[in-house]
């Protein structure tokens, strides 16, 4: 049962494990305007405030507007526990993988917490909570600040720059630099994939010119030499495009399928079908894609 609480009695401790999207903060703003605050904001109740766990947006949003009074939810008087019962909350709150990980990173390394345990009280495997451990592991501190911030999208780093890191050895020195020199540009996912494999694999003027904040002209030179197959036969550039929409709709399905707004029975029973398609021609793709990689490498 939600109560109505002092927007300035909040702990906002917590605000660096969830992330900001003006995007959907200027959306959010806008529907406060017109219907007020319809969700509560989670959190824990300490002795002296409340630690705010969930609804940063919205307190965000209620500051702006000069809103003193919001409504509240509590999740107990234990910190660590409250983090527990948020993350098994996670459907209907909709915490991405990224949070997840940043709040389990919480109870491992400030109230220690084995891997194992969390697992059991979240009802999750001890998989599920080890890979979170290892993302968050993997992710240096100005990577984490970028993404968190809103500045570099969650989806390029998770589905586009992680993958290739892993592939290609590439240290967090030159990480930070990349993600440095391309965040808060407002690139595509499509512009930040193209630009690291310039960077990572390009020559060093091209590095030079990204870090220097020369993001057009890189950009533009690596399209043209993306859009260059002048010397391809047509079957080629027939082969190239098929390869192009094939890792475009890999990389959207990958994030969508984490989307939690699929609700109807007809929808799942569609989906059922022809992802079960899909599945069948997973380990024959694979092998024959991964030939055809080593032949064309």
């Amino acid at each position: 049962m939600a109560e109505q609480v002092e927007i300035s009695s909040f702990d906002l401790r917590y605000e660096g494990c969830r992330m900001k999207s003006a995007g959907s903060e200027k959306a959010l703003l806008l529907s406060i305007l017109e219907k007020g605050i319809v969700d509560p904001l989670y959190g824990i109740n300490a002795k002296e405030s409340r630690i705010l766990l969930d609804g940063f947006k919205r307190y965000r949003c209620a500051k702006k507007l000069g809103i003193a009074i919001v409504p509240y939810c509590s999740l107990g008087s234990d910190e660590a526990f409250g983090i527990i019962e948020l993350i098994r909350m996670a459907n209907a709150k909709s915490l991405s993988i990224l949070e997840q990980a940043k709040f389990i990173d919480e109870l491992k390394s400030v109230h220690k917490m084995s891997v194992s345990e969390i697992a059991g009280l979240i009802d999750k495997s001890k998989g599920w909570v080890g890979m979170r451990v290892g993302i968050i592991g993997q992710m240096s501190p100005c990577v984490t600040n970028k993404i968190f911030s809103g500045q570099f999208p969650v989806y390029a780093y998770m589905y586009t720059l992680r993958p290739f890191i892993r592939m290609n050895g590439i240290n967090k020195k030159e990480v930070d630099l990349f993600v440095s020199s391309v965040a808060g540009k407002n690139l595509s996912i499509r512009d930040i994939e193209i630009l690291a494999h310039g960077y990572f694999k390009g020559t060093d003027e091209l590095r030079s010119q990204i870090r220097n904040g020369n993001i057009s002209w890189g950009l533009s030179r690596l399209k043209e030499t993306f859009s260059d197959a002048g010397d391809c036969t047509e079957i080629e550039r027939k082969m190239l495009r098929d390869l192009e929409v094939t890792q475009k709709y890999m990389q959207r399905l990958t994030f969508k399928c984490n989307d939690k707004r699929f609700k109807t029975n007809t929808f799942y029973a569609q989906a059922n079908l022809l992802s079960g398609g899909i599945i069948r021609q997973l380990n024959p793709f694979t092998q024959a894609i991964r030939q055809f990689h080593d032949q064309t490498g």
